[in-house]
């Protein structure tokens, strides 16, 4: 179908006022509002959503499924040999290329759950990722993203709304848009604007528009974070696509919210996991990719380890890969894939699956991974024991119309 084509239909950026100051600082919003954190916990939850829709049973084989390796011909890992899958629960194996999701995992600090999915069975990318970030049951329904009405939802109080949200990027993704200010910020992928320039734009603006020059502040302050302890990198490539974009992303991203003044509550995403041709198996396309995931993760937990026993990382995609290989050696748009819980506040070493099985009357449409677990059910879960939301408020705002759907229990340490 036309979404399984290689020139799938891209997000369009939303027209949401940005600051720019030489193309290098950027805001928008400010000025987040009091809310209310769980107990004495001071937690951080960071959401990271994987564009493209990644390949869940190629990140996360299932070793154990007899029919799994016929289903995946040229790219299907094995428990043994050169390039072996790692090992985490005897029947599923997690990708080669992720040593320190395994580490992690191992340590009691990450989950997956399996065979999950939102409440979206088509195969459009923009719909699956406005689904995604909405948190509605379809597409186009609202220009308001879930972990904006988290924030929204929260009764005055203490840390979480005092201190926002975070977007990652030069536009705010849908999921944090709304009505709760939130804080943007954005790697500069050029020469970042002098000093002198930043202090004339601030005076100019000062005496024009003061609410642009308290922007332009905030967005100063935010970019100071991101680089402080004289951890900044090179500009020159590294994409949001690229290990080494993710990395950059992730550590400026880490120390924002680390800091004791900077917000609880972040959404990035990583591009690029539209894998229709040579994916690869323990190497290649997605191999690449989920090496830089990995070594976003473990950027994530050494930017955060001040917080990081308070902290759950929750990625997400759209939704994943048919079950069997095509005629490129990759794999078209599909349903179920897999969701990854990171940090020290995760309950880990746990693979959460009702397993559909893959032998072909098991699959959803008898093409893709059948999904079991819905994965606002998990969303629920972890905001719920997290910031102390109650089911009602998160099945009427958060996530409308999902009075059915149970938070999942027991994910927060």
């Amino acid at each position: 179908m036309a979404a399984d084509d290689d020139d799938c239909e891209r997000m369009t950026p939303s027209r949401r006022a940005v600051l720019g100051a030489a193309g290098a600082l950027f805001a928008w919003s400010c000025m987040p509002r009091f809310a209310h954190a769980a107990g004495a916990r001071d937690c951080r939850f960071l959401l990271v959503v994987l564009r493209g829709a990644m390949d869940g049973l190629s990140a996360v084989p299932p070793l154990g499924d007899p029919d799994y390796v016929g289903l995946r011909e040229g790219i299907a890992l094995s428990r043994d040999g050169a390039d072996a899958a790692l090992p985490l629960d005897g029947f599923f194996g997690l990708h080669p290329a992720m040593p320190q999701l395994a580490r992690l995992y191992a340590g009691g600090q990450a989950a997956i759950v399996h065979a999950s999915a939102t409440g979206y069975r088509e195969r459009s990318h923009f719909d699956g990722q406005d689904v995604l970030e909405s948190g509605q049951g379809g597409p186009g329904r609202t220009e308001s993203g879930w972990l904006n009405r988290l924030l929204a939802a929260l009764p005055p109080g203490e840390a979480v709304a005092r201190h926002g949200a975070l977007g990652v990027g030069v536009v705010p993704p849908l999921i944090v848009r709304g009505e709760a200010p939130v804080l943007g910020w954005a790697p500069p992928r050029m020469a970042r604007a002098g000093s002198d320039l930043v202090q004339r734009l601030g005076d100019l603006y000062g005496q024009r528009d003061p609410g642009l020059a308290q922007a332009l502040a905030r967005a100063v302050e935010t970019e100071t974070i991101a680089n402080r302890q004289g951890m900044e990198r090179p500009r020159g490539g590294g994409g949001p696509d690229t290990a080494e974009g993710m990395r950059r992303i992730a550590e400026g991203a880490a120390r924002i919210v680390a800091a004791e003044d900077g917000p609880r509550i972040a959404a990035l995403a990583f591009e690029g996991w539209d894998t229709h041709a040579n994916e690869g198996g323990a190497k290649g396309r997605l191999g690449t990719l989920l090496g830089g995931l990995d070594g976003a993760l473990a950027a994530f937990e050494e930017g955060l380890k001040s917080v990081w026993k308070d902290t759950v990382v929750m990625v997400v995609t759209e939704f994943g890969r048919t079950a069997r290989v095509n005629g490129t050696v990759g794999t078209d748009h599909g349903t179920g894939t897999v969701a990854f819980l990171v940090g020290g506040a995760v309950r880990g070493r746990r693979v959460i699956a009702d397993w559909p099985g893959l032998k072909l009357s098991q699959l959803h449409e008898q093409r893709d991974l059948r999904p079991t677990t819905d994965i606002r059910a998990v969303a629920k879960g972890v905001v719920s024991d997290l910031f102390g939301l109650s089911g009602p408020v998160l099945a009427e705002r958060v996530f409308p119309g999902t009075g059915a759907l149970a938070p999942m229990q027991g994910l927060v340490a």
